[in-house]
């Protein structure tokens, strides 16, 4: 769920925080706007509730003046008293029809309205219009002691009825415009403080998911810049800002691998520059040597006249070092082949039983201080390869055990079937090899402290071997120990047992 919320672009969570925001605001202003409408119409109703009690209050000072008029007119039989009963009663139908517009409104009321209406006609029709019509006040005295002052009473009390009833009506009207009055203010401050809320929330969440990876992303590409290629920025932030950041991190990342291959390029440069320098250092007195050989024994034969005994040993010396220059120059064809990938192997049957004895005469004659010791079982030894590679395998490693061991000594030669596999070993006496050196034995052009020794070699010896043993399926390495002698073993697969392996496979087929 957090990574699905994670990957929602930017625009599409800014465009949801402003449509909430919108709708929160617009939802706060419906809600304010009706419970304004709704203060609005209590007020309204409070204003008519005071309307209704003014027009009630006019009508009843109307009637008190008819009633005023007629009951001094009464006791006094004077006519000029009944001059507020005429102007009353000039405005009666108006204040009574005013009266009955705004009461009409409030329904609680109507029954209200419409007595006091109907007791004020009734006093007018049947009372005052015949108190002021009759000529003989006597029995209008008795009437207005009975009956005025009864329908007096009643519409004084039906009066006090009516106000009663629209005081009440008022102070619930008061009191519900305050209500909404208030609650319309209630709402609005919330509302105005929700937005407000939410608003500040906004602008945290904007700070904190934006601001802050920018920033920081910002400042890494300014260290990033400096040469800090390690670092790396938090992958957090929405949707694009995530993406800044883990971007950043691929880059860097990048740019940290390419500078660390980078380095290890130039330290293999620097290396391989060492090594050409020593390669060419090398050749240079590999080739010269033999070379001045030749030339040197090959012009006193030309120039001068020697018995055939002293030209024919001049002339196997020209041999020797015309063939050592052939095997440097095998060794560098070698070398150029396996890189090219051009080294063929054939598979013919090879007893490396018979190539050891071989090689092991050829190289007994190169030393009279060094004694080469064989120990070969009597049975074949078969492989499957080809014989000159792997003679050339020896005898590198025979040559190897001998320059190696100048104060002379016994080199010891030995080969066994081992399971599926015949390993040969080779033993010497020699200066064997520094713990440091060990890891560059079989780099090409490697030959450590072997020229500041006065071991002459070109540091291919071993390097062709290595390729020659795996293209064989084999695998070729050596214990040492410095100043106790080095024992270098080949391992290659048992013919007997890969025909036997075949043989199986093919009748299991």
């Amino acid at each position: 769920m957090t990574s699905r919320f994670s990957s929602v672009s930017l625009q599409t969570r800014m465009v949801a925080a402003s449509a909430l925001l919108a709708v929160l605001v617009v939802g706060v202003f419906v809600a304010l706007i009706l419970a304004l409408s709704a203060a609005q119409q209590a007020t309204k109703h409070e204003a008519r509730s005071k309307d209704v009690t003014a027009a009630a209050l006019r009508l009843e000072k109307n009637v008190l003046d008819l009633e005023t008029g007629i009951r001094f007119y009464v006791l006094t039989g004077n006519r000029g008293f009944l001059t507020p009963y005429y102007e009353a009663k000039g405005q009666l139908p108006e204040r009574l029809q005013t009266f009955g517009e705004f009461a009409s409104r409030e329904p609680r009321q109507q029954t209200n309205t419409m007595a006091l209406t109907s007791s004020i006609r009734r006093y007018l029709n049947e009372y005052a219009y015949a108190v002021v019509n009759f000529t003989h006040l006597g029995a209008t005295r008795q009437a207005y002691q009975s009956v005025g002052k009864t329908q007096s009473s009643e519409i004084r009390t039906l009066f006090n009825r009516f106000f009663a009833a629209e005081n009440l009506l008022a102070d619930r009207r008061e009191r519900s415009a305050d209500a909404k009055s208030t609650h319309a203010i209630e709402l609005g401050v919330v509302g105005l403080a929700g937005s407000a809320v939410f608003i500040l929330l906004f602008g945290l969440y904007l700070a904190r998911s934006i601001a802050q990876p920018v920033r920081e992303a910002a400042e890494g590409a300014g260290r990033l810049a400096g040469g800090d290629l390690s670092l790396r920025l938090r992958q957090s932030g929405p949707g694009e800002v995530g993406e800044l950041t883990r971007s950043f991190n691929q880059m860097a990342e990048g740019l940290e691998s390419a500078r660390i291959e980078l380095e290890e390029q130039n330290a293999q440069l620097r290396e391989s520059e060492r090594l050409k320098s020593d390669l060419v250092n090398t050749v240079s007195h590999e080739l010269r040597t033999p070379l001045s050989g030749v030339l040197g024994f090959t012009k006193l034969l030309l120039t001068r006249d020697f018995d055939s005994e002293t030209r024919r040993h001049y002339l196997g010396i020209v041999d020797a070092q015309a063939r050592r220059l052939s095997e440097l120059l095998d060794d560098f064809l070698d070398v150029r082949r396996i890189e090219e990938g051009r080294f063929e192997r054939a598979r013919e049957l090879v007893d490396v039983g018979t190539l050891l004895r071989e090689e092991a005469q050829l190289y007994s004659a190169q030393s009279r201080m060094h004694q080469l010791e064989l120990e070969l079982p009597r049975a074949p030894l078969p492989v499957l390869g080809n014989p000159d590679r792997l003679r050339q395998v020896i005898g590198n490693l025979l040559s190897n055990a001998i320059k190696y061991s100048p104060q002379g000594g016994v080199v010891e030669v030995s080969a066994e079937a081992n399971g599926d596999a015949v390993r040969m070993e080779v033993r010497d006496q020699g200066i064997g090899i520094p713990e440091h050196q060990q890891s560059q034995v079989f780099t090409k052009f490697f030959r450590g402290d072997a020229a500041a020794s006065g071991i002459t070699g070109t540091g291919l010896g071993l390097a062709v071997s290595r390729d020659i043993v795996e293209s064989h399926g084999g695998r070729i390495g050596f214990t040492s120990a410095e100043g106790e002698g080095t024992t270098f073993f080949v391992e290659l697969p048992n013919a007997n047992g890969e025909n036997q392996a075949q043989g199986n496979g093919a009748s299991g087929s």
